[in-house]
């Protein structure tokens, strides 16, 4: 008599359906896997593709752009493209100059300080003069230093003591009285805006950060102390490309009363690339050159 059969058939029914649903988990998987994947890649893309001001605009986006006040980096990829035109004597960019004497008042601080740079591009306006001029007296120390370099180009010195300032250190202050609960290094690099310390009042914390980009020099408080207002708590050496720029104007505008502030950077040490050294000794060199003028 043969051996009954009836669980057989029924076992072996389920295993091609347990086959199959193992296979269909094994595809989601991967698909889950490679969308993940694709994913890491394309966020860092679209961030830097939305952020890289290389990114070449058509004329109806710049105008959408240098309007875009809810996004601030807009305008300046923008200013930038325009800038860049200007460069290359394009001179379809004229029908956006208003704009760029409106966004001179933007609230924005790096909107305005690039706004300053772009006016310098052409410095056969009378309109771009004027407002860099009224630019000097504006609150932020990089905007003024723009609106300085820019007004070099039209021949005019009147912002050169805003150049000189570009050559000093910046003293970062306690605009509270409290306790220091955090602070960068010595040596680290810093961006403008970028954080410097904190200072904790009560339940408030208030983040210091620099006016310039540049490296921290030194600490004068440790973390842990107790502060009042005004006590100085770190200095900033400014950036390498702000000196830069600011020895290239006082080569042209520099009078002997700012040599002070330039021979520092005439002395070869590590942290003074040699490119701004040199700048620093021929800046140095035209200034005690000029007739009229003795040190």
């Amino acid at each position: 008599m043969p051996l009954p059969t009836d669980g057989v058939p029924e076992q072996n029914s389920h295993q091609p359906e347990a086959g199959r649903l193992r296979q269909r988990m094994s595809t989601r998987q991967r698909f889950l896997f490679f969308l993940t994947a694709w994913l890491i890649v394309l966020m860092p893309f679209l961030f830097w593709w939305n952020t890289w001001f290389g990114r070449a605009l058509s004329d109806q986006q710049m105008t959408e752009y240098l309007n875009d006040e809810r996004h601030p980096r807009h305008i300046q990829h923008a200013l930038i493209q325009i800038a860049e035109r200007m460069a290359r004597g394009d001179s379809t960019v004229n029908h956006w100059y208003p704009d760029l004497i409106r966004l001179a008042s933007n609230p924005v601080e790096e909107v305005r300080k690039t706004d300053a740079w772009v006016m310098g591009q052409d410095n056969s306006l009378p309109a771009f003069h004027q407002k860099l001029t009224s630019m000097l007296n504006d609150p932020s120390l990089m905007v003024r230093g723009n609106a300085a370099l820019s007004l070099v180009r039209f021949g005019d010195a009147s912002g050169r003591a805003e150049l000189v300032n570009l050559l000093q250190p910046a003293r970062i202050t306690s605009p509270i009285a409290g306790q220091l609960t955090d602070s960068g290094k010595i040596g680290a690099a810093v961006h403008q805006n970028g954080l410097v310390a904190k200072v904790k009042s009560g339940e408030q914390t208030t983040e210091i950060r620099s006016p310039i980009g540049g490296r921290i020099r030194s600490i004068a408080v440790s973390a842990g102390r107790n502060i009042s207002v005004g006590v100085e708590i770190a200095t900033i050496d400014p950036d390498t490309e702000q000196v830069w720029e600011a020895l290239r104007a006082l080569f042209l505008v520099g009078q002997p009363e700012d040599l002070p502030a330039i021979v520092p950077y005439e002395r070869n040490l590590p942290d003074v690339p040699d490119r701004v050294r040199q700048q620093a000794v021929l800046t140095d060199k035209a200034i005690r050159s000029r007739p009229g003028k003795s040190p």
